[in-house]
């Protein structure tokens, strides 16, 4: 599997990334074994987890499978802090939330550092250089390695990294991880822009629009589908609309032209989309990670891709885009 820089930084990572936010809720602990053995033994490096994923539940069983493998040392393993589900704040980034966060990942994990720390969310309520202070910390206590963070705008991006970057030594941010696929391009607006200003790499989480574009959503509503299940209904639902169905029926047609499956397209687009580090696969079974992993394989022909891009084009006006915003 090819190895990419992330950003500017000397972190490498796969360009397909593990994420495992299923992990003690829809895949167990056997399951996830499988999965586990199957990127490695593929080249994959990068493990995504968060705190709140089942609860702490994902980071046990992750923690559990490094030891019982003793493959800690080949996998790079990101986490996240900040969301706290169910709560009236929803989203605290505050020094004491995210060092006491840290300590209970590293301590549910069973590894003294992380090798990937991220902001989950952006936190209104906290000044971000009480944030950053705890980042900091978080990294010159040896427990971090590189910081990150996820879902921010792109206003919110720069403002981290300018702060960063003001005086020397601090833990500067060398990723964002945020949901990029043919069917949520809203990214390239200004978070791409300012990822690329600040050289820093983008994770694509949801790289496959939450599941639609794989192809299963295309006759109907499957039972045992995300969108079938009350749960996680709302999740699915935003992507399938009309214009979403044009998108996922144009990814369908292309693979089959290509004699591949729709999975293996999405994936190959985001991958090869400018400043993206790493695509996200979130699969529940080994079946799904294979045909994830065979996008490996896979280059879209410029014609088809230029295709794809031209369907799933997101709206661009003033004042990110146009006469004013020359290259």
């Amino acid at each position: 599997m090819e190895i990419r820089s992330v950003g500017r930084s000397g972190l490498r990572v796969s360009r397909i990334a593990l994420g495992t936010m299923t992990w003690g809720r829809d895949t167990d602990e056997h399951e996830a074994a499988e999965l586990l053995d199957l990127f490695l033994s593929e080249g994959g490096t990068l493990v995504d987890t968060a705190d709140v994923y089942a609860d702490g539940e994902s980071e046990k069983i992750l923690g559990r499978l490094l030891v019982d493998t003793g493959r800690r040392d080949t996998v790079v393993l990101a986490t996240k802090s900040v969301s706290r589900p169910n709560t009236e704040r929803r989203f605290d980034a505050s020094r004491a939330h995210l060092l006491s966060s840290l300590d209970g990942s590293l301590r549910r994990l069973g590894v003294d550092h992380i090798d990937l720390w991220q902001l989950h969310a952006w936190d209104p309520l906290t000044p971000i250089e009480e944030t950053l202070s705890a980042v900091d910390h978080a990294v010159t206590s040896g427990k971090v390695r590189y910081v990150g963070i996820s879902n921010y705008a792109g206003w919110q991006t720069a403002q981290v990294a300018t702060w960063q970057r003001a005086i020397p030594g601090r833990a500067i941010p060398v990723c964002s991880q945020v949901e990029y696929s043919l069917l949520q391009r809203g990214v390239e607006r200004e978070v791409v822009p300012a990822l690329k200003a600040h050289g820093m790499g983008l994770i694509a989480w949801s790289a496959l629009g939450r599941g639609v574009l794989t192809g299963k959503y295309r006759a109907g509503i499957p039972a045992d589908s995300r969108a079938g299940n009350p749960v996680f209904a709302s999740f699915v639902q935003p992507y399938l609309t009309d214009a979403a169905r044009r998108i996922a029926d144009a990814t369908a047609t292309a693979a089959e032209g290509l004699g591949v499956s729709p999975t293996e397209v999405a994936l190959a687009w985001v991958r090869n989309r400018p400043g993206v580090t790493s695509a996200l696969v979130g699969a529940r079974t080994a079946s799904q990670l294979r045909t994830a992993l065979a996008s490996e394989e896979l280059a879209i022909p410029d014609q088809i891709e230029q295709a794809l891009s031209e369907v799933s084009a997101p709206p661009m006006s003033y004042p990110e885009f146009g006469w004013n915003q020359r290259s």
